[in-house]
C-alpha cells in the first residue's frame, strides 16, 4: 500500500513513537493510538472489504460494526479502532495467506 495516509496528525505531536510493520514495511506511530490510527496515519485505507473491491477505512469508530478488521502477520484478527499500537506489532491490510 503507498500513497498519502488519510488522515494527518494536527496535535499532539511530541508524544513518543512506536514502531510497527504495515504491510511488511517498518513504519511508527505515537503511543496511544490506535491501530485504526496508526494504519490511516500511513495509507489511505484500512483493508479491502473480504466481499468486493471496496476500501475499508472504519466506520463506527467504537467496535461496534465490525468494519475495522485487520490482521496479524501471525494470523489473528484484531479490530482496529479499539486496539492500542504496541512496539513491534506486525499488521497486513489482507489475509496472511494473500501474502507471500
Amino acid at each position: 500500500m503507498s500513497g498519502p495516509g488519510r488522515i494527518q496528525r494536527l496535535a499532539e505531536k511530541d508524544r513518543p513513537s512506536v514502531r510497527f510493520h504495515l504491510d511488511g514495511k517498518p513504519v511508527s506511530a505515537l503511543v496511544g493510538d490506535t491501530v485504526l490510527t496508526a494504519v490511516l496515519a500511513h495509507a489511505p485505507r484500512l483493508r479491502i472489504s473480504e466481499f468486493g473491491l471496496e476500501a475499508r477505512a472504519g466506520f463506527c469508530l467504537m467496535g461496534a460494526c465490525q468494519d475495522c478488521w485487520i490482521w496479524q502477520e501471525s494470523g489473528p484478527r484484531l479490530r482496529a479502532c479499539s486496539t492500542p499500537l504496541a512496539e513491534g506489532m506486525r499488521l497486513l491490510t489482507a489475509p496472511p495467506e494473500v501474502w507471500p
